[in-house]
């Protein structure tokens, strides 16, 4: 039974990472075919083991096991599909294949899950596509808003509802369906940072995730110039304002460790690099986009307090103005200790004993928890970090996540991978 597991993974990652734009690395865009095309290797392995296959009206795919009591809440094991630009092989494929290898897990044993187990694969979880959070998970729950739609994406300016549209799904019926019914989420999921493959671990458990607040489409004006012309006091720098919102911000995130906050700062895309720039030219403009995440509420308010304050500050001193944009949000949210215990109890008969830890990013199993559902994750050891085209996993640390996950499930049951 072991040997379903570890072919089903190797298997379905090498499928699905076969599907993407040119490289370095694995890109399918939010809501493009590329990610439609991933989708379909999943109906097509899905509908070979005899699951039964729907979507919804956000193109979410759900391929059914049916359990043994199918009047309990299910069990929904999966991930997403899209990747960032130039991602990598893992982040989002590793919890859909191994929501796969659960499933043949099962059916090869002939003795189906306690309750239904659904492989559930959602569309558009990297937000930065479309500016709006969760969105193919948040679509089945019923809290994506009509405004959400009309977000544009990042590289065609068409909106979520026209790309949602366009690869066959139903945008206008996502506001009115019946949203699914609370139940259980389990993710599987490449860990971000390299805290288990420091610790030597295969896999951890997740007991909270980070919430996030961006600027995603900020810019700082300045004063073109001659860059021999004008002397320091009569120049408007935008880099140099943007030098110093950077080393603030850098020095309030110290300043927010050392006592005792949790806080992650980043400065994830700077462009000064558009045809008006030139090595003989005093800087007029430079965008940006800042990420600001924590698991505490009040720490991102504070800190987005002095990030304004420190912004207005550098106004005054450059001569520069600062043009923000909109700020979007996600929540900090914790997940299920109930399920987190189970699935560790699981692990312990299998010689391992998972780690509960905080997850730097966003993740579909925050929207599933926020949405009132018992929502876990599993991280997996990563030693290259993630969103990059050089992440790495083992699939053996996913095959024993697997079993663990296995052995939680059949322990409501009598069977159990070994």
């Amino acid at each position: 039974m072991s040997d379903i597991v570890k072919d089903t993974v190797e298997r379905l990652l090498d499928r699905i990472n076969a599907i993407s734009a040119g490289g370095p690395g694995f890109t399918r865009p939010s809501y493009s075919p590329l990610e439609s095309q991933a989708h379909r290797v999943i109906e097509d392995e899905a509908t070979a083991l005899g699951l039964i296959v729907t979507r919804d009206a956000a193109l979410n795919l759900f391929a059914r096991l049916p359990g043994k009591d199918r009047s309990s809440p299910a069990i929904h094991v999966g991930s997403h599909l899209d990747t960032v630009a130039m991602g990598g092989a893992y982040d989002g494929q590793a919890g859909v294949a191994g929501a796969m290898a659960l499933a043949s897990a099962f059916v090869d044993s002939g003795e189906p899950p306690p309750v239904d187990l659904v492989v559930t694969v959602t569309r558009a979880e990297e937000s930065v596509w479309f500016p709006v959070s969760y969105v193919g998970s948040r679509a089945a729950l019923g809290r994506l808003t009509a405004e959400e739609l009309q977000a544009v994406r990042s590289d065609t300016g068409r909106t979520l509802h026209d790309h949602i549209l366009s690869e066959g799904g139903r945008p206008d019926d996502i506001l009115t369906d019946t949203p699914l019914a609370p139940a259980r989420f389990i993710e599987l999921h490449i860990e971000q940072g390299t805290v288990l493959h420091a610790a030597h671990e295969p896999y951890g458990i997740v007991s909270g995730v980070r919430g996030g607040l961006r600027y995603r489409q900020a810019r700082i004006d300045g004063t073109w110039a001659h860059s021999g012309g004008p002397a320091r006091s009569e120049r408007s720098d935008a880099v140099f304002a943007l030098a110093d919102l950077i080393v603030a911000m850098d020095r309030r995130w110290d300043e927010a460790l050392r006592a005792g906050d949790d806080l992650a700062v980043t400065f994830g895309r700077v462009d000064a690099a558009t045809p008006e720039h030139a090595f003989a030219k005093v800087p007029g403009r430079v965008d940006f986009c800042v990420d600001l995440r924590s698991d505490d509420v009040d720490v991102l308010d504070r800190m987005d307090a002095v990030f304004l304050a420190d912004a207005k500050a550098i106004e005054a001193a450059r001569g520069v103005r600062f043009a923000l944009g909109a700020q979007s949000r996600s929540q900090p949210t914790k997940l299920s200790a109930v399920l987190g215990d189970q699935i560790a109890e699981a692990a312990v008969v299998l010689g391992h004993t998972p780690r509960r830890m905080l997850s730097g990013g966003g993740h579909d199993a925050a929207a599933f928890a926020q949405a009132g559902w018992d929502s876990v994750m599993v991280f997996l050891r990563n030693w290259n970090g993630s969103h990059n085209p050089d992440e790495a996993m083992d699939p053996a640390d996913l095959v024993a996540a697997v079993k663990a996950l296995h052995g939680a499930l059949a322990g409501m049951g009598e069977t159990s991978i070994r």
